[in-house]
């Protein structure tokens, strides 16, 4: 084996971490000593041992020596966690192969510049593209202090999300389901628009096995969400966040006796304000959001320039119907050369679905 096979070791490790370490990234490690691995671990929750201080404390043999794989800069200041250099370095490891540098300033490369002033070698960027990816949520908020937003949504090939009735289960089958389930595992957040609500009162939780559930996050410019929905009951079991531009006291009351939280938000343009939601909920802690909205929010989303990620999965099935709703809906580009464009787009297949993922070019905020 060579340093990239014992990374993507590494990179499986730090997977099993998924959903548990946010808003801090997931990491994986791997010890190696005369061509033998001798130890290995990754984060396993937010706030517990980092994945060098697992892996060192799993080693079947004096790591002295060692060549460690890491998927992330190794942190050079402690916290809830002590410095995992200073451990490395009493450890006595002589080379140190890392995949992502750590975009956290209190890190970002003083990790490396420590350990090489102390004698050990560092070889960075081992299969840095897939350790970057596999992060990409949390680094895009230690950047900017926003939740990385990924628009999701289920379509037939004639780009319809529901029949001409409004009836939309499933348009996808079970492996395509079940991906999603697990991003709602992945994200802190999932974010619908009161009409997703009216229309389907869905319950929003990951229904996946030892799973956590995200916050849910309604956004509902004028607190028209009914009591009775099934988020709305259930926020006792699982936060929930509603959005509003209302300032009626009376009215959110009522909400906030299930268990609700009311977050108030300017409003533009008649409804929230999404980049200063957008500013709340990273001031929160919260790092990356699925947003399951219907045609209106995913337009409002990409209008106003907060979406990074775009996941559309596509079933073999045609809908018809000229009143048929269609995944973005809004005001649209007047032409196609104002379209959003997408980039670094992906295929997947699961079972007779696709799943294409794209990101988001950056672009100027367009008013139509």
């Amino acid at each position: 084996m060579n340093d990239r096979d014992y990374m993507r070791l590494a990179l499986k490790l730090a997977e099993k971490g998924c959903g548990w370490t946010a808003p801090h990234p997931m990491a994986g490690a791997v010890i190696v000593k005369n061509g033998r691995i001798i130890g290995q671990g990754f984060q396993e929750r937010r706030g517990q041992p980092h994945a060098e201080q697992n892996a060192l404390a799993s080693c079947t043999e004096d790591p002295a020596g060692a060549d460690l794989y890491v998927t992330l800069e190794p942190c050079c200041h402690s916290g809830k966690q002590p410095s995992c250099v200073d451990a490395i370095l009493d450890a006595g490891i002589r080379r140190v192969a890392v995949g992502s540098a750590d975009p956290n300033p209190l890190v970002s490369g003083k990790g490396v510049q420590i350990l090489r002033e102390h004698g050990v070698e560092v070889v960075e960027n081992c299969l840095k593209d897939e350790c970057d990816r596999l992060n990409e949520l949390c680094f895009h908020y230690i950047r900017t202090k926003r939740p990385f937003v990924i628009i999701k949504y289920a379509m037939t090939m004639d780009g319809k999300i529901a029949a001409y009735t409004g009836a939309s289960k499933w348009i996808t089958g079970e492996a395509a389901r079940n991906a999603v389930q697990m991003q709602r595992h992945r994200c802190t957040a999932i974010m619908v628009g009161v009409g997703t609500i009216l229309a389907d009162d869905p319950l929003l939780t990951c229904r996946v096995p030892d799973s956590k559930n995200p916050v849910r996050i309604i956004c509902d410019t004028r607190l028209r969400t009914p009591l009775s929905a099934q988020a709305v009951m259930t926020a006792g079991q699982t936060p929930t966040i509603l959005a509003t531009c209302c300032t009626d006291v009376q009215k959110q009351a009522a909400y906030e006796e299930k268990g609700c939280r009311i977050l108030l938000v300017e409003e533009k343009n008649g409804h929230i304000d999404l980049e200063i939601l957008m500013e709340k909920l990273g001031q929160e802690q919260i790092d990356s959001i699925l947003l399951e909205g219907g045609g209106t929010l995913n337009w409002a989303a990409l209008e106003s320039g907060i979406a990074q990620k775009i996941q559309t999965y596509i079933a073999p099935k045609v809908f018809g119907g000229q009143t048929a709703k269609t995944p973005v809906e809004g005001t649209g580009v007047p032409s196609p050369s104002d379209a959003f464009h997408l980039k670094n787009s992906t295929i997947t297949r699961l079972g007779d679905d696709f799943l294409i993922e794209s990101e988001v070019e950056d672009h100027v905020h367009r008013h139509y």
